[in-house]
C-alpha cells in the first residue's frame, strides 16, 4: 500500500479562506532554507467578491500583549510579506511548485488556490521561552505562522472569523561533524600555597543530538595545601534575548552533585556523563528555552543557536548555547574559594532521512490545532481572541 500524505489544514471560523500545508517544519541549511507552499481554500459565497490574500510573518514577543513601557509593546514583526492568492494574479500552474501542491489542487478542486514563499536568509529560527506558574498570556518566543484571510484590500483591518492562521516553525539540524574535540583547561593559584590547581574536561565531540549523553572526562591535580570538595558536573543552557533587551537566562538543564574529594597532593581523573533533556528540569523552569514545537509532547529543549557572520545578532530575537561546567569548594586552613571550568558544545537535531511522503498521492487532510505547554498559546485562546475581536 503507497504511503498517505498527511495534509494540515486550518479553517478560518466563517469558513470562509482554509489554509493547506504538507509540513509545519520548514528546515534552514544555513546556506539555504526550504521554502514554503500550501493551497488556501476559499467559499466564493462566503468571500463574496472580496480579496484573499496569504501572509508569512517572524514575530519577536516579549511577554504579554498589553506589556508596555512608555508606550512601547513588547512585540515586533521582524519579517512579514503579503500575497494576493485570489483572484490568481497568474496562472495555476505556473504558480504551482511542488507536486503535492498539485495533488492537493486536483484533490480540493476549483476554488482551491496555490501560494509559495521563500524565507529570507537573515530570519531567527523558533524558539521560546518556559513560562512562569504565575505567567499569563502569551510567553516570549519568536514565532512564524501563516494567515490567509479575506478584505477588500491588503490593508484593510483583517476580520479575525475571516481569517485562518497556522503556526509553522523554522529549524536547524546539526551540522557536518567538523571533527573539533571541545576540551578547556585552567590553573588556579591560592594564598600560602606554592603550588597551583591544574583542572581539564574534555567532550568526545562538539554536536550532540537531543537525547544522547555527553561524556564529559575530567582531570584535576590537586598540587596545592588545600583540600577539593563538594565536585559539580553540569549541563548549562544560556539564552540571550538581544531584540529588546539584553535579558540572560542561565539554566542548569542537567547536573550530577559528586561525593569525590581530592586532598592535596593528589590527582582525580574519571568520566560523567549527562543527558540534558526538558524532564530532567524538575523545577524553576522558567526561562527555559524551548524548540517552539506546536504540541506539549514533542516539545523540548532549544537547539543552539548557529548564526551566518553577516548577521545582525539584534535580529536573531533570542540566542541559545550550551556549555559544560565543573564546579568545586577549595578549602584551606583560612578560608574557601570556589574553582569553575566551562567547556562550550552544540546540542541540536541530527539531520533526518529524506522524506518521501510529500510525492505520496493519497492524503490525509489533519485539522491544526496550536496545543503548546500549559500557561502557552493554546486553541481555546486563540478562539478567545477571535471572539473579542469580533465583538
Amino acid at each position: 500500500m503507497s504511503p498517505k500524505a498527511v495534509i494540515f489544514k486550518k479553517l478560518s471560523r466563517d469558513k470562509s479562506v482554509g489554509v493547506y500545508m504538507a509540513k509545519r517544519d520548514f528546515v534552514d541549511h544555513c546556506d539555504s532554507v526550504d521554502p514554503i507552499d500550501g493551497v488556501v481554500l476559499l467559499d466564493p459565497v462566503q468571500v463574496k467578491g472580496k480579496k484573499v490574500y496569504i501572509t508569512l510573518s517572524c514575530s519577536f514577543r516579549y511577554g504579554r500583549d498589553d506589556s508596555d513601557v512608555l508606550g512601547m509593546a513588547f512585540r515586533r514583526d521582524i519579517f512579514v510579506s503579503t500575497r494576493q492568492v485570489f483572484p490568481a494574479l497568474q496562472d495555476r500552474d505556473k504558480a504551482t511548485h511542488t507536486k503535492i501542491q498539485k495533488n492537493m489542487l486536483r484533490k480540493l478542486g476549483d476554488n482551491a488556490y496555490p501560494f509559495f514563499f521563500e524565507f529570507p536568509d537573515n530570519l531567527p529560527c523558533s524558539v521560546a521561552l518556559h513560562p512562569g506558574v504565575s505567567d499569563v498570556g502569551k510567553q516570549c518566543a519568536v514565532e512564524f505562522e501563516v494567515k490567509a484571510f479575506c478584505t477588500e484590500g491588503p490593508d484593510d483591518k483583517i476580520i479575525k472569523r475571516s481569517s485562518a492562521r497556522l503556526a509553522i516553525r523554522k529549524i536547524q539540524y546539526a551540522p557536518v561533524d567538523s571533527k573539533v574535540i571541545p576540551t578547556a583547561e585552567t590553573t588556579f593559584e591560592f594564598l600560602m600555597s606554592d603550588k597551583p590547581l591544574h583542572l581539564q574536561a574534555t567532550l568526545t565531540k562538539e554536536v550532540y543530538y537531543h537525547g544522547e549523553p555527553i561524556s564529559v572526562s575530567v582531570n584535576i591535580v590537586n598540587s596545592t595545601n588545600r583540600t577539593l570538595k563538594a565536585i559539580t558536573v553540569a549541563v548549562e543552557q544560556i539564552t540571550n534575548v538581544v531584540l529588546y533587551s539584553n535579558d540572560k537566562y542561565v539554566k542548569s538543564v542537567a547536573a550530577e552533585e559528586t561525593t569525590d574529594t581530592i586532598p592535596p597532593g593528589t590527582t582525580l581523573k574519571k568520566e560523567y556523563s549527562l543527558t540534558p533533556t526538558l524532564q530532567t528540569v524538575s523545577k524553576g523552569r522558567r526561562g527555559l528555552a524551548l524548540d517552539g514545537k506546536l504540541k506539549h509532547q514533542d516539545t523540548n529543549l532549544a537547539s543552539s543557536s548557529i548564526v551566518k557572520e553577516e548577521v545582525l545578532r539584534e535580529v536573531q530575537g533570542m540566542l541559545v548555547s550550551y556549555r559544560v561546567v565543573i564546579r568545586g569548594i577549595a578549602s584551606g586552613m583560612i578560608g574557601s574559594s570556589e574553582v569553575n571550568l566551562e567547556v562550550p558544545f552544540k546540542l541540536m537535531h541530527p539531520k533526518p532521512a529524506p522524506d518521501t511522503e510529500s510525492e505520496a498521492e493519497d492524503m490525509v487532510f489533519e485539522e491544526f490545532k496550536r496545543v503548546c505547554l500549559k500557561g502557552l498559546t493554546g486553541e481555546e485562546e486563540e478562539d478567545d481572541e477571535d471572539k473579542a475581536g469580533d465583538a
